[in-house]
């Protein structure tokens, strides 16, 4: 995929500039640039990763690409709960396949986002993985764990083709106003 094609997954998930969002798990930043690419220069990103050095490359890429963005990188574990401020969106791009018990990671994740405010997921559609995408989960499997997690609105935004699994998918969840967090 290039960088067209991450900014096409997301566009529909973003209907306008600015706004507040993390890129969990972040890792060298290929959809953070495409987030940074549909909010401009009104928008702000939090960019978490456990990988210090490909936050650092990110970092270098954005100040180089788009100086005008607000990029505050964070090495730590989206997993764990992380120092960030309420949220108007979180991206989640080929992250959640690391993890094995994804409710507790989305409950949280969900803390972190404003009423009314979405995710974003960006992943495989398959729920069978292999060593490089352990845990990977299908739409029809999101819409399910989003549910359960208090997403009350869970919308398809695109898909494209893969030669590794088969299908990407992108989806927004929207949080329940009435959810409170964690």
């Amino acid at each position: 995929m290039n960088h067209a094609d991450h900014v096409n997954l997301l566009r529909n998930g973003i209907p306008y500039p600015g706004g507040r969002w993390a890129d969990l798990g972040a890792g060298s930043g290929a959809f953070t640039l495409a987030l940074a690419d549909l909010i401009e220069s009104q928008g702000e990103i939090y960019a978490v990763d456990r990988d210090g050095a490909a936050l650092q490359r990110l970092e270098r890429t954005v100040h180089a690409r788009m100086p005008a963005i607000a990029l505050h990188c964070i090495v730590g574990d989206f997993a764990e709960p992380l120092p960030l401020p309420p949220l108007d969106g979180v991206l989640m791009a080929n992250s959640l396949h690391f993890v094995q018990h994804k409710e507790a990671v989305v409950r949280l994740v969900q803390g972190y986002l404003k009423p009314n405010c979405r995710l974003i997921v960006v992943e495989y559609n398959t729920d069978r993985g292999n060593r490089w995408v352990p845990y990977p989960f299908s739409y029809s499997t999101w819409q399910r764990l989003a549910t359960r997690c208090g997403f009350d609105h869970i919308e398809l935004l695109a898909t494209r083709p893969s030669s590794f699994l088969g299908e990407f998918y992108a989806c927004a969840s929207w949080r329940n106003a009435d959810t409170s967090s964690p």
